[in-house]
C-alpha cells in the first residue's frame, strides 16, 4: 500500500487576517487542480461575480501567458506535499485613473516581497530583475516567472458592484505563475529559473503568503497614483536597461528605462522609439 498523500499546508487563513481588512468580501480558494485560475475568475467576473478572490492552484492543466502562449505547471508531488510551482491569481475590481504599468508594478510588488534588498553585483548571489512587460528573471537570462493581466468588463444584468468601484464595472485579474523547484529545460527558449536559487527556504505556500499581501497593497496604491510611485523601484531592477534588444518586428536599439506611465523607451536608427503595445515582444540579444 502506498503511504497516505501529504497535503499541501497553504496559510489561507493567514492571507485572508492580512487582506480581508483591505478587501471587504475577499475570499481565499486552493484547488488541486483547473484549467487556469485566470480563466477561471474571468468567467466568474463575466457571471458578475466580483468578489475580490485568491485563487491558487496545485496544478494548472491549461495555463495562458502573455501574447496567448501556454503555460503549464506540474503536478504536485503529492507523496511528499511538495508544489514544484507556484500558480494563483488575484482578482479584484478597481478603478486607477490609468491603467498603463499595470503589470510593471505587479512585477515590482513580486520582485520585493522575494528580494527585498538587491544583492551586490558580484557577490554571486542571483538578482531578481522585472523584464518588460510581465516577467520576472535572474541575472543570468534565465526566466523565473511570469504575470498575466487582464481585465473583464461586466455586463450581467443585476450584478451587484462592491463599494470600491461604484460607477465602473471593470474586474482586474492579476495572474502569477513562478517555478519553486528547478524545471526541465527540454524545447524552451530561454532556460528556466527557480525560487529555490534565490531563497532555499522559499515554498509555494511561503512564497504565496509573502507576495499576496503586499501586491494587495501594490494593487491598490497603483489605483490612487498610477505607474510613477513604482518607476524608480523598476528601475534598480530592469533587466533591458541599457541593452540591446530587438522588437517583435524586428527593429533593434537599445532600452533606455521606462517612463511615468510605463512605456519603454528604446533607441532605434529612427530615434527614440516608445514602445507601449502589449503585441509587441521585446527580447535581449
Amino acid at each position: 500500500m502506498s503511504p497516505a498523500a501529504t497535503p499541501v499546508r497553504w496559510p489561507a487563513e493567514a492571507l485572508w487576517e492580512a487582506i480581508a481588512p483591505l478587501l471587504p468580501g475577499f475570499t481565499v480558494e486552493v484547488l488541486p487542480s483547473i484549467d487556469s485560475t485566470n480563466s477561471e475568475l474571468m468567467r466568474r467576473a463575466r457571471d458578475g461575480r466580483l468578489e475580490p478572490t485568491l485563487l491558487v492552484t496545485e496544478e494548472q492543466t491549461a495555463g495562458r501567458g502573455r501574447l496567448g502562449r501556454d503555460w503549464h505547471s506540474a503536478a504536485t508531488y503529492r507523496d511528499t506535499g511538495v508544489v514544484p510551482a507556484l500558480t494563483f491569481s488575484l482578482g479584484l475590481p478597481l478603478a486607477p485613473h490609468d491603467w498603463s504599468g499595470l503589470s510593471l508594478a505587479v512585477g515590482v510588488s513580486v520582485a520585493q516581497a522575494l528580494q527585498p534588498a538587491l544583492p551586490p553585483e558580484g557577490s554571486g548571489h542571483p538578482r531578481v530583475l522585472l523584464k518588460w512587460p510581465n516577467d520576472l528573471w535572474l541575472q543570468d537570462g534565465r526566466k523565473l516567472g511570469g504575470i498575466l493581466v487582464e481585465t473583464a468588463t461586466v455586463t450581467a444584468p443585476g450584478a451587484a458592484v462592491p463599494p470600491l468601484v461604484a460607477g465602473q464595472s471593470r474586474y482586474v485579474v492579476v495572474g502569477i505563475g513562478l517555478n519553486v523547484l528547478p524545471v526541465l529545460a527540454d524545447g524552451l527558449r530561454t532556460p528556466p529559473a527557480c525560487l529555490r536559487e534565490v531563497d532555499t527556504t522559499l515554498t509555494a505556500a511561503s512564497a504565496l503568503q509573502r507576495i499576496a499581501p503586499p501586491l494587495v497593497h501594490a494593487l491598490l496604491g497603483f489605483a490612487e497614483h498610477g505607474f510613477a510611485p513604482f518607476q524608480a523601484r523598476f528601475a534598480q531592477r530592469d533587466l533591458l536597461a541599457g541593452r540591446a534588444v530587438t522588437l517583435s518586428d524586428g527593429t533593434q536599439g537599445t532600452a533606455h528605462g521606462v517612463t511615468e506611465d510605463g512605456t519603454l523607451l528604446v533607441h532605434t536608427a529612427r530615434g527614440m522609439q516608445p514602445v507601449t503595445s502589449a503585441e509587441i515582444s521585446v527580447r535581449p540579444q
